[in-house]
């Protein structure tokens, strides 16, 4: 497993992208959290399986129906403390 810090922009704040990146994680097992960034961004820390961990990222690539992704930014980082996603 190797974490991800992920930085996601676009219209991706008040659309409810943080809810349903916490649906999403949850439904694939990631762990980690997701937060606004006062950018007008949207920030993530996931961790989990490789293959659950690339199907949240491409997932975060189309987003959820009234947000439109613009640019995703990852990198690798140190892995979340706790079970579970949440939001920040």
């Amino acid at each position: 497993m190797r974490a991800r810090h992920v930085v996601i922009r676009g219209r991706v704040q008040g659309v409810g992208y943080r809810d349903w990146m916490v649906r999403e994680a949850t439904r694939l097992g990631v762990q980690g959290w997701v937060r606004n960034r006062p950018d007008g961004a949207v920030e993530a820390l996931v961790d989990g399986e490789e293959a659950a961990v690339q199907a949240l990222l491409s997932a975060c690539r189309r987003g959820p129906l009234l947000a439109r992704v613009d640019d995703i930014t990852e990198d690798f980082a140190e892995a979340p403390e706790g079970p579970g996603f949440t939001r920040r």
